[in-house]
Protein backbone atom coordinates (compact mmCIF):
# COMPACT_ATOMS: atom_id res chain seq x y z
CA UNK A 1 0.00 0.00 0.00
CA UNK A 2 2.71 2.17 0.00
CA UNK A 3 3.53 5.12 -2.77
CA UNK A 4 0.23 4.50 -4.63
CA UNK A 5 0.17 6.59 -7.45
CA UNK A 6 -1.74 9.85 -6.70
CA UNK A 7 -3.04 9.89 -10.44
CA UNK A 8 -4.15 6.64 -12.62
CA UNK A 9 -4.80 7.81 -16.58
CA UNK A 10 -5.79 4.74 -18.38
CA UNK A 11 -6.36 4.11 -22.28
CA UNK A 12 -9.10 1.24 -21.89
CA UNK A 13 -8.46 -0.37 -25.25
CA UNK A 14 -9.49 -4.21 -26.50
CA UNK A 15 -13.45 -3.93 -26.10
CA UNK A 16 -13.77 -4.69 -29.74
CA UNK A 17 -11.48 -7.82 -29.92
CA UNK A 18 -12.71 -8.80 -27.06
CA UNK A 19 -16.09 -8.85 -27.91
CA UNK A 20 -15.12 -10.08 -31.88
CA UNK A 21 -13.10 -13.36 -30.09
CA UNK A 22 -16.32 -14.28 -28.84
CA UNK A 23 -18.84 -13.86 -31.97
CA UNK A 24 -20.83 -11.11 -31.07
CA UNK A 25 -20.91 -6.97 -32.40
CA UNK A 26 -18.63 -4.49 -30.65
CA UNK A 27 -21.00 -2.91 -28.67
CA UNK A 28 -21.52 -5.81 -26.56
CA UNK A 29 -17.38 -5.30 -25.98
CA UNK A 30 -18.57 -1.89 -24.91
CA UNK A 31 -20.88 -2.91 -22.77
CA UNK A 32 -18.99 -5.60 -20.52
CA UNK A 33 -16.03 -2.71 -20.86
CA UNK A 34 -18.52 -0.44 -18.57
CA UNK A 35 -18.45 -3.57 -15.90
CA UNK A 36 -14.61 -3.20 -16.13
CA UNK A 37 -14.94 0.86 -15.09
CA UNK A 38 -16.90 -0.39 -12.31
CA UNK A 39 -14.62 -2.80 -10.84
CA UNK A 40 -11.82 -0.36 -11.63
CA UNK A 41 -13.42 2.94 -9.63
CA UNK A 42 -13.84 0.76 -6.54
CA UNK A 43 -10.71 -1.10 -6.48
CA UNK A 44 -9.21 2.61 -7.10
CA UNK A 45 -11.17 4.04 -4.11
CA UNK A 46 -9.76 1.27 -1.82
CA UNK A 47 -6.41 1.61 -2.50
CA UNK A 48 -6.41 5.97 -2.15
CA UNK A 49 -6.44 6.71 -5.34
CA UNK A 50 -6.64 10.33 -5.81
CA UNK A 51 -7.81 10.68 -9.61
CA UNK A 52 -9.11 8.40 -11.85
CA UNK A 53 -9.36 9.35 -16.03
CA UNK A 54 -10.41 7.09 -18.60
CA UNK A 55 -9.67 7.65 -21.98
CA UNK A 56 -13.12 6.92 -23.13
CA UNK A 57 -13.61 8.63 -26.68
CA UNK A 58 -11.40 10.36 -28.48
CA UNK A 59 -11.69 12.87 -31.74
CA UNK A 60 -10.62 10.27 -33.63
CA UNK A 61 -13.53 7.95 -32.48
CA UNK A 62 -16.23 10.14 -34.43
CA UNK A 63 -14.48 8.17 -38.25
CA UNK A 64 -16.31 4.82 -36.50
CA UNK A 65 -19.53 3.69 -38.63
CA UNK A 66 -22.03 6.02 -37.44
CA UNK A 67 -24.15 2.76 -35.45
CA UNK A 68 -20.83 2.26 -33.25
CA UNK A 69 -20.87 6.19 -32.14
CA UNK A 70 -24.62 6.19 -31.53
CA UNK A 71 -24.44 2.62 -29.40
CA UNK A 72 -21.29 4.24 -27.71
CA UNK A 73 -22.93 7.24 -26.59
CA UNK A 74 -26.11 5.60 -25.58
CA UNK A 75 -23.87 3.58 -23.46
CA UNK A 76 -22.66 6.93 -21.78
CA UNK A 77 -25.80 8.00 -20.91
CA UNK A 78 -27.25 4.55 -18.97
CA UNK A 79 -23.98 3.92 -17.48
CA UNK A 80 -23.80 7.38 -15.73
CA UNK A 81 -25.35 6.38 -12.87
CA UNK A 82 -25.51 8.40 -9.52
CA UNK A 83 -25.70 4.82 -8.04
CA UNK A 84 -21.55 4.43 -8.57
CA UNK A 85 -20.49 7.69 -7.92
CA UNK A 86 -22.46 8.00 -4.64
CA UNK A 87 -21.94 4.54 -3.19
CA UNK A 88 -18.15 5.02 -3.46
CA UNK A 89 -18.07 9.04 -2.71
CA UNK A 90 -16.51 9.78 -6.24
CA UNK A 91 -16.86 12.95 -7.99
CA UNK A 92 -17.15 13.26 -11.39
CA UNK A 93 -15.68 15.08 -14.19
CA UNK A 94 -15.63 15.64 -17.95
CA UNK A 95 -12.82 16.89 -20.18
CA UNK A 96 -13.02 17.27 -24.43
CA UNK A 97 -14.74 19.05 -26.57
CA UNK A 98 -18.22 17.86 -24.96
CA UNK A 99 -20.18 20.69 -27.43
CA UNK A 100 -19.73 17.99 -30.21
CA UNK A 101 -21.41 15.42 -27.83
CA UNK A 102 -25.80 15.02 -28.50
CA UNK A 103 -27.15 17.53 -26.57
CA UNK A 104 -29.11 14.30 -24.25
CA UNK A 105 -25.59 13.69 -23.80
CA UNK A 106 -24.42 16.99 -22.40
CA UNK A 107 -27.17 17.52 -20.14
CA UNK A 108 -26.42 14.08 -18.64
CA UNK A 109 -22.47 14.96 -17.77
CA UNK A 110 -23.58 18.26 -16.43
CA UNK A 111 -26.11 16.56 -14.24
CA UNK A 112 -23.76 13.71 -13.07
CA UNK A 113 -21.48 16.66 -12.58
CA UNK A 114 -23.57 18.82 -10.08
CA UNK A 115 -24.76 15.54 -8.35
CA UNK A 116 -21.40 14.39 -7.45
CA UNK A 117 -19.63 17.65 -6.96
CA UNK A 118 -19.44 17.24 -3.41
CA UNK A 119 -17.69 14.02 -2.75
CA UNK A 120 -14.38 13.71 -2.00
CA UNK A 121 -12.95 9.70 -1.91
CA UNK A 122 -11.80 10.17 -5.34
CA UNK A 123 -12.49 12.35 -8.69
CA UNK A 124 -13.07 10.28 -11.62
CA UNK A 125 -12.40 12.28 -15.33
CA UNK A 126 -13.56 10.98 -18.41
CA UNK A 127 -12.56 11.97 -21.64
CA UNK A 128 -15.04 12.17 -23.74
CA UNK A 129 -14.58 13.92 -27.83
CA UNK A 130 -11.05 14.26 -26.54
CA UNK A 131 -7.54 14.88 -28.09
CA UNK A 132 -4.55 15.75 -26.88
CA UNK A 133 -3.41 17.39 -30.05
CA UNK A 134 -7.01 19.62 -29.58
CA UNK A 135 -6.25 20.30 -26.28
CA UNK A 136 -3.35 21.89 -26.78
CA UNK A 137 -4.45 23.74 -30.10
CA UNK A 138 -7.47 25.31 -27.71
CA UNK A 139 -4.74 26.40 -25.07
CA UNK A 140 -2.58 27.64 -28.26
CA UNK A 141 -5.55 29.89 -29.44
CA UNK A 142 -6.31 30.99 -25.57
CA UNK A 143 -2.78 32.01 -25.03
CA UNK A 144 -2.74 33.91 -28.43
CA UNK A 145 -5.57 35.54 -28.15
CA UNK A 146 -4.95 37.15 -24.56
CA UNK A 147 -1.14 37.96 -26.16
CA UNK A 148 -3.47 40.33 -29.10
CA UNK A 149 -5.41 41.81 -26.15
CA UNK A 150 -2.14 43.21 -24.20
CA UNK A 151 -2.83 40.51 -21.28
CA UNK A 152 0.02 38.80 -21.98
CA UNK A 153 3.79 39.00 -23.22
CA UNK A 154 4.30 36.67 -25.16
CA UNK A 155 7.95 36.11 -24.75
CA UNK A 156 7.35 34.83 -21.12
CA UNK A 157 4.88 32.63 -21.70
CA UNK A 158 5.99 29.55 -19.60
CA UNK A 159 4.80 25.73 -19.21
CA UNK A 160 2.86 26.90 -16.42
CA UNK A 161 1.21 28.89 -19.03
CA UNK A 162 0.31 26.40 -20.93
CA UNK A 163 -0.90 23.65 -18.17
CA UNK A 164 -3.33 26.13 -16.85
CA UNK A 165 -5.27 26.77 -19.94
CA UNK A 166 -5.54 22.25 -20.51
CA UNK A 167 -8.85 20.89 -19.99
CA UNK A 168 -6.94 19.22 -17.06
CA UNK A 169 -5.56 22.17 -14.91
CA UNK A 170 -7.47 21.01 -11.94
CA UNK A 171 -5.62 18.04 -11.32
CA UNK A 172 -1.61 16.50 -11.16
CA UNK A 173 -0.62 15.29 -13.90
CA UNK A 174 -0.71 11.40 -13.89
CA UNK A 175 1.72 9.49 -12.05
CA UNK A 176 1.04 6.35 -13.91
CA UNK A 177 -0.45 5.72 -17.27
CA UNK A 178 -1.95 1.86 -18.48
CA UNK A 179 -2.89 0.61 -21.64
CA UNK A 180 -4.59 -2.46 -21.92
CA UNK A 181 -5.26 -4.67 -25.34
CA UNK A 182 -1.50 -4.93 -26.18
CA UNK A 183 -1.34 -1.79 -28.18
CA UNK A 184 1.97 0.15 -27.32
CA UNK A 185 1.08 3.51 -28.30
CA UNK A 186 -0.02 6.64 -26.99
CA UNK A 187 -3.19 7.58 -29.55
CA UNK A 188 -3.15 11.24 -28.53
CA UNK A 189 -4.33 11.02 -25.25
CA UNK A 190 -2.78 13.67 -22.70
CA UNK A 191 0.57 14.32 -24.30
CA UNK A 192 1.37 17.21 -22.69
CA UNK A 193 0.27 15.18 -19.23
CA UNK A 194 2.17 12.51 -19.38
CA UNK A 195 5.83 14.16 -19.76
CA UNK A 196 6.97 12.33 -16.67
CA UNK A 197 3.81 9.54 -16.32
CA UNK A 198 5.45 6.19 -15.43
CA UNK A 199 3.96 3.95 -18.44
CA UNK A 200 2.54 0.18 -18.07
CA UNK A 201 0.96 -1.70 -21.38
CA UNK A 202 -0.68 -5.27 -20.57
CA UNK A 203 -2.17 -7.73 -23.39
CA UNK A 204 -5.00 -7.89 -21.11
CA UNK A 205 -8.61 -6.69 -22.86
CA UNK A 206 -10.34 -4.14 -21.06
CA UNK A 207 -13.95 -5.96 -20.15
CA UNK A 208 -11.26 -8.38 -18.23
CA UNK A 209 -9.11 -5.55 -16.50
CA UNK A 210 -9.66 -6.51 -12.80
CA UNK A 211 -8.49 -5.45 -9.35
CA UNK A 212 -5.60 -8.01 -9.57
CA UNK A 213 -4.27 -6.48 -12.90
CA UNK A 214 -4.91 -3.14 -11.42
CA UNK A 215 -2.62 -3.90 -8.54
CA UNK A 216 -0.02 -5.44 -10.78
CA UNK A 217 -0.06 -2.47 -12.23
CA UNK A 218 0.59 -0.66 -9.52
CA UNK A 219 3.56 -3.19 -8.35
CA UNK A 220 5.29 -2.36 -11.69
CA UNK A 221 4.73 1.18 -10.85
CA UNK A 222 6.28 0.76 -7.45
CA UNK A 223 9.14 -0.65 -7.98
CA UNK A 224 10.53 2.11 -10.25
CA UNK A 225 12.47 5.05 -9.44
CA UNK A 226 11.39 8.12 -11.31
CA UNK A 227 13.90 10.57 -11.36
CA UNK A 228 12.58 13.89 -13.10
CA UNK A 229 15.64 14.40 -15.09
CA UNK A 230 18.21 13.58 -11.79
CA UNK A 231 20.62 10.95 -11.42
CA UNK A 232 19.57 7.97 -9.47
CA UNK A 233 22.35 8.69 -6.60
CA UNK A 234 19.94 12.29 -6.13
CA UNK A 235 16.59 11.14 -6.18
CA UNK A 236 17.86 7.95 -3.02
CA UNK A 237 19.96 10.74 -1.09
CA UNK A 238 16.20 13.34 -1.31
CA UNK A 239 17.76 15.97 -3.53
CA UNK A 240 15.45 18.46 -4.49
Amino acid sequence: MKRIPRHIAIIMDGNGRWAAERGRERSYGHQAGVEAVRRITSECVRLGVEYLTLYTFSTENWNRPADEVAALMGLVLTSLEDEIFMRNNVRFRVIGDVGRLPGEVQAKLRLTEEHTAANTAMTMVVALSYSARWELAKAASSLAADARAGLLDPAAITGADIAARLETSFMPDPDLLIRTGGELRISNFLLWQIAYSELYFCDTYWPDFDGQALREAIASYQGRQRRFGKTGAQVAHGEQ
